[in-house]
């Protein structure tokens, strides 16, 4: 499958989630194995792009929700996510992603809809997203 195929909205040049493509498919033009387009496991996804130095777990989580369109993703590591929910729910303290999960529960199957409000809740710009 190709790149065009997987993820139109990536192709353009500049496009900060493009995640430098030809290391993804090892200049080939073709991913392995994960069928991108279906309703692949998140952590199988997850677990082909982080094998790609540079990419870590983060970066795999934004592909989901930005290139893929995945609706249930919850970056438990972004600070900003993490910043939104402890002044959200008036926590001392960052929150561990074993509570960012717990808290999330009612939010499923729409945890990455969920994450665009928290991240524009500890937004300084009016013109993101």
């Amino acid at each position: 499958m190709s790149h065009k195929e997987i993820c139109p909205e990536c192709t353009g040049a500049g496009r900060g989630l493009h995640i430098d493509y030809c290391k993804v498919c090892g200049g080939t033009g073709e991913v392995e194995s994960v069928n991108w387009k279906s309703r692949a496991e998140y952590e199988e996804i997850i677990a082909q792009l982080i094998q790609v130095k540079g990419i870590g777990r983060w970066t795999a989580e934004m592909f989901l929700i930005f290139c893929l369109g995945r609706l249930d993703v919850l970056p438990v590591t972004d600070l900003g996510i993490r910043k939104a929910m402890q002044k959200i729910y008036a926590l001392p303290a960052l929150p561990k992603p074993s509570e960012m999960l717990a808290i999330s529960q009612p939010w499923r199957p729409y945890r990455s809809v969920a994450t665009w409000y928290l991240w524009k809740s500890v937004s300084k710009f009016n013109s993101i997203g």
